[in-house]
C-alpha cells in the first residue's frame, strides 16, 4: 500500500485537506509549506505527463531533484481537467477539502469550469488561491509572466547591480517563491478566519510583481523622500555606510554596520577609533557621500587579513561581518545542522528542504518525499477513467 495514505499527519495545518491544481513554482512551493505543516495535499496532474517541473533537470535516478524539492509530502492523481468525468471527480474532492490552489494564467480556470466561483457551489467554505504574474484584474493579467519578468517589472531589477555591469535578476526565483510563501500566509489566514468568525467561501488573489514590490522598503523609502527612482549601487546599502563587500587578502568579506555606536566599535575594532570623529564620517548621510574614501581606509584594514581572521575579530566585537557562503558551505554549516535546515530521510538519497519555523522548538517537515505520477490514483478516484496524454493547458 502506499504509505501516504496511511501516514498520519501532525503540525499546525493536520486536518486540512488542500487540492494542488498548480505547476512549476509558486504554487508548490506554496503547497509544500502546507504540507510540511501537516496539510494533506491533493496533487493534480496531467496523465501521463504530469507537473512541467517533473521535466525540469538535474535529475538523479531520473527523476527530477527540482520536482522533488517543492512536492515533498504530496500525493499525486491524475486528471484530464478537460474531461467531464475527470471534473466530476475534482468536484467530489473539492466538497471534502478546505483549499484550492491553483497558478493557471487568469481565465483558465473559467474556461475549464473549475474557477472560484464554479468550486465554491460545491464546498461553500472553501479557501480558493490563485497565483499569477500581474493578478486576475490587472490589464496585463491574460500576459505570461516568468520570474524574470515579474522581478523586471517590479523594479527590483533596476536596484539590483552594479552601475558597470547593469541591472541583474536575484539569483533565485523569487517572485514566485515570495508568492507562494504569500499565498500561504494568506490561506491560512484565510482559515483561521472561518475557524473564528465563520467566514464563508473566500477567494486570494496573489500576483507576483505586487508581492515583489511590496518587498522594497528601502528602495521604496527613498522613492518617497527624494521622489526620484533610486539606482544600482552593487553591494553597497543605498543609506547605511559602511555596508558592503570588502576586499580581504583571500576574497570578499560582507561588513554591515547601520548605527553610530556599530561604526564606533568598528573604528576601535579595526585600530582607527578616530575615523568615527572624522567629520566625513559622523553619521550615515556623510558617510554615504564619502564612502569611496571610507571604503579605502576599510580595506587598508581588510586586505592585510583573510576572510576568517576578518570575521572573528569583527564578530568577536559584536560588528556583523560574514564570509560569502557558496551553498555547499551554506548548507554544510554547523548552523544548517542546528537548524536542521535540510531533512534527511531513513531511505537516504537526495535531503529535502522545509518550512524553516520552529513552533514550540519543533520544526514541522515533510517526512514523505514527492510522489510518483498519479500513485494516489485508487485512493481518490473512486471511478475509472482514460489516462490518455492531454495537451498541457498554459
Amino acid at each position: 500500500m502506499n504509505t501516504a495514505s496511511t501516514q498520519k499527519r501532525t503540525g499546525p495545518l493536520a486536518g486540512i485537506k488542500v487540492i494542488d491544481l498548480s505547476r512549476v513554482l509558486a504554487g508548490p512551493y506554496c503547497t509544500g509549506m502546507m504540507a510540511d505543516l501537516g496539510a494533506e495535499v491533493i496533487k493534480i496532474e496531467v496523465p501521463n505527463q504530469g507537473d512541467d517541473s517533473r521535466h525540469l533537470g538535474p535529475f538523479i535516478n531520473g527523476e527530477s531533484v527540482y520536482y522533488g524539492l517543492i512536492n515533498r509530502g504530496k500525493r499525486s492523481i491524475e486528471l484530464d481537467l478537460k474531461s467531464d468525468a475527470d471534473r466530476a471527480i475534482l468536484f467530489q474532492l473539492v466538497k471534502d477539502s478546505d483549499v484550492v490552489v491553483e497558478n493557471f494564467r487568469p481565465g483558465v480556470t473559467a474556461r475549464l469550469g473549475i474557477d472560484f466561483d464554479s468550486l465554491k457551489q460545491h464546498n461553500p467554505k472553501l479557501v480558493y488561491a490563485s497565483i499569477s504574474g500581474f493578478g486576475q484584474d490587472s490589464p496585463l493579467a491574460s500576459y505570461p509572466a516568468y520570474d524574470i519578468v515579474a522581478q523586471a517589472m517590479s523594479g527590483l531589477m533596476s536596484v539590483t547591480g552594479f552601475p558597470q555591469t547593469g541591472p541583474t535578476r536575484s539569483g533565485e526565483s523569487i517572485g514566485d517563491v515570495c508568492a507562494g510563501m504569500f499565498a500561504s500566509w494568506a490561506i491560512s489566514s484565510a482559515l483561521f478566519a472561518r475557524e473564528r468568525h465563520g467566514e464563508s467561501a473566500q477567494y486570494i488573489d496573489v500576483a507576483m510583481v505586487d508581492v515583489l514590490l511590496s518587498m522594497q522598503l528601502t528602495g521604496l523609502s527613498n522613492l518617497f523622500a527624494n521622489d526620484k527612482a533610486p539606482s544600482l549601487v552593487g553591494n553597497r546599502h543605498p543609506v547605511s555606510t559602511p555596508f558592503d563587500t570588502y576586499q580581504a587578502d583571500d576574497g570578499l568579506v560582507v561588513i554591515a554596520i547601520a548605527s553610530e555606536k556599530l561604526f564606533q566599535r568598528f573604528c576601535q575594532c579595526i585600530g582607527k577609533p578616530d575615523l568615527s570623529s572624522d567629520p566625513r564620517y559622523l553619521d550615515d548621510p556623510t558617510r554615504t557621500i564619502y564612502q569611496a574614501e571610507l571604503r579605502q581606509e576599510i580595506e587598508c584594514w581588510t586586505g592585510q587579513r583573510s576572510v576568517e581572521d576578518v570575521c572573528d575579530l569583527l564578530l568577536n566585537a559584536g560588528v556583523p561581518a560574514s564570509p560569502i557562503h557558496n551553498l555547499q558551505q551554506a548548507t554544510q554549516s554547523e548552523h544548517a545542522k542546528v537548524r536542521q535546515v535540510l531533512t534527511h530521510l531513513s531511505d537516504g538519497g537526495t535531503p529535502l528542504v522545509s518550512q524553516p519555523v520552529f513552533f514550540n522548538g519543533y520544526k514541522p517537515h515533510s517526512t514523505q518525499r514527492a510522489p510518483v505520477l498519479g500513485e494516489a490514483n485508487d485512493i481518490y478516484k473512486p471511478i475509472k477513467t482514460t489516462t490518455k496524454s492531454v495537451e498541457t493547458i498554459r
